[in-house]
This record gives C-alpha cells, structure tokens and sequence, in this order.
C-alpha cells in the first residue's frame, strides 16, 4: 500500500516513517502542505495520514482541497487539538478518522488498516495450493475440506497467503488481530498460533517457514 505522511515534526515523522516502512508501507514523506499537495496531485496513494499544523499550508485546507478532485482518498488526520469543535471541523472536511497526539502506534496501524479495508472493492475468495479462503464468510477449505480455524487463526492465514513468497513480520501480524479481540487457550503468542495453524495445514501442500529474526514465510513445498 501507498501512503502519503504529511509531517512537519521531524522526530515523529522519522519515527512513523520506520515503523510504517516495517509494517509494509511505501511511504513518501511531505514536511509542508506544500509538498503534500504537489504529492498529492502527481502520484498515486492509497491512503494519507496528514497532520493538521502543517507550515506554509495547513492540513485542513490541503484535505479540503484534495476531496475536490480525490473525494475517495482514505485520509487520516494527526492533530495536537482534541477539542471537539477541532474533531468536528476535520470530518467536516473530509477526513475518513482522526487522531490526537501523543498516540500508540498500534492503534494508529489499526486505524490505517480498517480505513484501507472499508476502501477496498469487496474481496473475491482467495486460491492457491488447494487452498481456498472466503473473507466475506471467513472460511477456508482445502480441497474442498473445511478447516476449523479461530478469528486469528484465519486472519494469520489469509495475511501469510497474501504475502506467499514474502516475509511477514510479527508486528504485520499484530496489526492484522487488532481487531479480532482475545481468544481463550493455553498461549495467546503469535509462535502458538503459527504452531497450531502447521498442525492444521498438514497435508497440505505449503510450508510456513520462520525467518529467524525477521518473521514467517509462507510458500509452496517442493516434492
């Protein structure tokens, strides 16, 4: 996914531009509303997280502009300001969420995603290997078998399937379960789940590779 941060805070954007980077972002990075807008205007994104208190133009005027020629641009706003009449005045003018500062990064990463997700077209079942996954019912098959999987279980697949052939790391993993709430077992990390999911995917025929130090790779196994 392509993303725009528009951040005049040099240590916060450093910061944001190394943890969305890990996250899977290609980020370009305006530290005005200036280059924001020029951005904007000459490249493509999939999702902007702009800040209000932009110098040279502020972040309201640049959303209020951009929704008059990319009114579907899923756009996130950063502010300082949580006063409601603040808040107010951003959906007002176009903003799909806001944020105030100081924040967590795992909710601005689940933020993002749930923005991305309502923007997307409605997603198609999923096939590779035998496999199958429908999100709209959250359900896999393999050949045509169910597979008894957990909210989390499936979302680690689905991710792991989407990404076959490229490394998932574990704070891409977390930012998927966000959402997905806790789950009752013996062991709620990320290391018991891959496990349970190998126990699930046996007959299959694909791997779940852990990349020490980096994450998990799903792929084909070879005869």
């Amino acid at each position: 996914m392509k993303l725009l941060l528009a951040e005049d805070d040099p240590l916060l954007a450093d910061a944001l531009l190394q943890q969305l980077g890990r996250a899977g972002y290609a980020v370009q990075h305006a530290p005005n509303g200036a280059v924001a807008e020029y951005l904007l205007e000459h490249q493509p994104f999939d999702i902007a997280v702009l800040d209000l208190g932009l110098p040279m133009v502020d972040g309201l005027t640049v959303l209020q502009r951009l929704r008059r020629s990319n009114p579907g641009l899923p756009v996130l706003l950063l502010s300082a300001r949580d006063a409601l009449d603040d808040r107010v005045a951003g959906f007002e003018a176009g903003a799909d969420d806001y944020v105030t500062k100081p924040f967590d990064w795992p909710e601005l990463q689940a933020r993002l995603q749930a923005l991305l997700r309502r923007s997307l077209p409605q997603q198609t079942a999923l096939q590779w290997q035998g496999l199958v996954l429908e999100p709209e019912r959250r359900r896999a098959t393999h050949n045509g078998t169910a597979l008894e999987l957990s909210g989390r279980e499936w979302s680690l697949l689905n991710l792991l399937i989407e990404q076959r052939g490229n490394v998932v790391t574990k704070d891409q993993i977390a930012a998927t379960w966000s959402g997905e709430g806790a789950e009752s077992g013996p062991g709620n990390t990320i290391e018991v789940y891959i496990h349970r999911l190998r126990r699930k995917l046996e007959g299959a025929s694909v791997l779940i590779r852990t990349v020490r130090g980096l994450g998990y790779l799903m792929e084909a196994e070879t005869p």
